[in-house]
């Protein structure tokens, strides 16, 4: 069986590079955008089997990047995790409204970065 292949959506290099290196310990193959625009386009031309975003990006933003992608008959099932520094109820509604499986909070333990994307996935 081939490592579930995960992209992570976010502005900020240190966060991607963290939540790559994590991810890949645990081998799971693993694709990086630098902002929702970014990731909506890498969405449309490949196949993932979980899409990790950060929130509040330029170009666009996790949300609408999430309701885009969703669109995609390939993405209506696809785990989606939410990773930002956002933490209010009705951020996290709407975001569950518009398809996110999941919400992390910034900074996060790798464990449970590690826990919450498997249990998505297997």
């Amino acid at each position: 069986m081939s490592a579930p292949k995960i992209l992570i959506v976010e502005d900020s290099m240190m966060v991607r590079m963290t939540v790559k290196r994590t991810l890949a310990s645990v081998d799971f193959e693993v694709d990086e955008a630098k902002d929702g625009a970014e990731g909506l386009s890498k969405a449309q031309s490949s196949s993932y089997d979980l899409i990790l975003t950060d929130l509040n990006m330029p170009n666009m933003d996790g949300l609408t990047m999430i309701a885009e992608i969703r669109k995609l008959p390939a993405y209506i099932e696809t785990p989606i995790v939410m990773l930002t520094t956002e933490s209010g109820e009705e951020k996290k509604s709407v975001g569950h409204e518009s398809g996110v499986s999941a919400w992390l909070v910034k900074p996060f333990e790798p464990d449970h970065l590690i826990e919450v994307v498997g249990s998505m996935l297997f």
